[in-house]
């Protein structure tokens, strides 16, 4: 079983930035891909990035190219996020998700791909 937890979410004005950390209780951190997601209020939970085993290749969401950084440190069993230039509509609840593969370089970046979920933490940009 893999359990997984989501820190760093916050209130920040807009254009600003914040940086989630998703630490995974798991002894091979690295057989798994990793991704975070998002879900606002009323809206079907959505990709934002996706980084593979190794940490050599990401995914990224279109509206999140360019302002988003996903990384992973294996022997701290974390993923990151670093979201800049934060707009009002990223404003949603963050998940941090994992999913066992043999593929050193995949990005699965759809929802039913993964396998374990963190709770989520609230992400809110004011404007």
């Amino acid at each position: 079983q893999v359990q997984l937890v989501e820190s760093g979410g916050g209130l920040v004005q807009a254009g600003g930035s914040l940086s989630l950390s998703c630490a995974a209780s798991v002894f091979t951190f690295a057989n798994y891909a990793m991704g975070w997601f998002r879900q606002a209020p009323g809206k079907e939970r959505e990709s934002v990035a996706v980084i593979s085993r190794s940490g050599g290749r990401t995914y990224y969401a279109d509206s999140m190219k360019g302002r988003f950084t996903i990384s992973r440190d294996n022997a701290k069993n974390t993923v990151y996020l670093q979201m800049n230039s934060l707009k009002p509509k990223d404003t949603a609840v963050y998940y941090c998700a994992a999913v066992f593969t043999l593929i050193l370089v995949g990005v699965p970046h759809k929802e039913y791909e993964y396998t374990y979920w963190g709770q989520g933490t609230q992400v809110t940009v004011s404007s």
